[in-house]
This record gives structure tokens, sequence and C-alpha cells, in this order.
């Protein structure tokens, strides 16, 4: 499984910069071989991990089910 390191911080600004989700940039990295992202801060330290899918079905069942727990996170915040 090919591994792809991205610094978090540039990255979700560019994201905002672009007007794009990730969700679509992850599509467009679909090549139909699973890849571990790992987003890294400033100090090259492991955020977090996504195993990004070989096809756009299973990627938009992880959507759904990213953006069910992120609710679930702001509903329980409040």
């Amino acid at each position: 499984m090919k591994k792809i390191e991205i610094k978090a911080e540039q990255f979700f600004d560019l994201l905002k910069l672009k007007d794009v989700s990730m969700w679509e940039i992850f599509s467009q990295m679909i090549d139909g071989e699973e890849k571990e992202i790992i987003f890294i801060n400033n100090e090259d330290t492991i955020l977090f991990n996504y195993i990004l899918p070989d096809n756009r079905e299973k990627l938009e069942e992880d959507r759904k089910e990213f953006s069910k727990q992120f609710s679930e996170k702001l509903a329980n915040m409040n």
C-alpha cells in the first residue's frame, strides 16, 4: 500500500483557497489501489491517517460515515 504524507495545515488552507472539499481531492486520487494518507503537522508528527479506498463507491460510504460522526460530535459539544 502506498503511503502519502500531507502537511495538514497547508492542505486545509489550500482547500479553503480553492473552495474545494477534501472528498473531491480524494476522489481525484483514486486509481484502483488503496493508499494510506497520513496527515502530519509542521513538526512532522502524525495527527491522523485515512485509508483511501480503491473505488469511488467506498469513498462515498466513508464520506457519509464521516459526516454522520462529525455531526454527532458537534451535537454532543452543545
